[in-house]
């Protein structure tokens, strides 16, 4: 047989092997109902957003249902909805995914896991998860894993001579919030924070206020802004900001996660501010029995930066 004769095989097994590639793309129609979920989800509008997923579900079982289970944690992350989290938990592990949606499954199986008291399971889960995102050319692939391998590159930064490609994943998660509208969310947060933990509190305020622009008041968003305005000693403007939060959450949660988050922080805004009064008319909220009975889901951070300056 010619080599002519091989080029129709050839161009066949060749296209079969790129179909084969794992990717996160999807129809024009079916992307257009994740996007459509983000910015419900990011309006606050959870019933909307479900029923895209819903509807996505119907044409893509496993996207859909990763996507179902993305808006519940995002109900929990604002609500402090702990049933939700723990409901997204049980149901990721029941898609039928595979190649980077299934990475993207497990990543936020680790999340769940994680946030529910379980750090080092959820560390393992996301590593696995990370590693199948680790060599794809996909620039929203590369961002998933540029979250993982930062942190991972941060607790090495010790050893002499061992390669540091921090910046690399920070410009890597920057660019993918701006290109991508269907996860920018899931980008922009730990992006902020990876400025946050390197104390540069003014780059994380503008990515904040980024995030704002898309998501006007957005809650969560919101309180984010106000932990950079807090580190960067503008108290009046942090307290402003935690004050209407705390305010906000009590009428359209009650005494919900973020609400106790909003009273931890105006408790050390205040002190740090110098005004005793005020953070001790928040600290005495404290002994609300919902407080205790929320406080293992307060953000360990926070907690231990207020037991630092003997604030709790």
């Amino acid at each position: 047989m010619s080599f002519l004769k091989w080029i129709p095989f050839l161009l066949a097994v060749t296209l079969a092997a790129a179909s084969e590639t794992p990717s996160l793309k999807l129809s024009d129609g079916q992307m257009e109902l994740w996007i459509k979920a983000t910015r419900s989800t990011m309006a606050l509008q959870y019933g909307d957003a479900m029923e895209q997923a819903k509807k996505l579900r119907e044409k893509n079982e496993g996207a859909g249902c990763v996507l179902e289970n993305i808006v519940r944690i995002s109900i929990y992350d604002d609500k402090g909805d702990t049933s939700a989290l723990q409901k997204a938990g049980t149901l990721l592990e029941k898609c039928k995914t595979d190649g980077l949606w299934d990475a993207l499954r497990k990543f936020e199986i680790g999340y769940v896991q994680g946030e529910t008291g379980h750090a080092v399971k959820g560390a393992m889960t996301t590593r696995s998860a990370a590693k199948k995102f680790e060599d794809s050319k996909e620039l929203e692939a590369r961002a998933f894993f540029a979250i993982y391998a930062y942190y991972i590159d941060k607790s090495f930064s010790w050893v002499p001579f061992k390669s540091d490609k921090r910046e690399l994943y920070l410009a890597t998660l920057d660019s993918a919030s701006l290109k991508s509208d269907r996860f920018w969310p899931l980008f922009l947060t730990p992006l902020v924070w990876m400025h946050y933990d390197k104390e540069d509190f003014a780059a994380g305020l503008k990515l904040a206020e980024r995030g704002l622009k898309r998501a006007p008041n957005h809650p969560v968003m919101l309180q984010i802004k106000a932990d950079m305005l807090y580190r960067l000693k503008r108290y009046g403007e942090a307290a402003d900001i935690y004050e209407k939060s705390a305010a906000d959450y009590l009428k359209r949660t009650g005494r919900s996660i973020r609400y106790w988050c909003s009273v931890l922080n105006l408790v050390r805004i205040y002190a740090d501010k110098g005004d005793k009064d005020k953070a001790l008319a928040w600290k005495n909220k404290l002994k609300d029995a919902e407080y205790k009975k929320l406080e293992k889901w307060m953000p360990g951070s926070l907690m231990d930066d207020l037991k630092k300056k003997k604030l709790l």
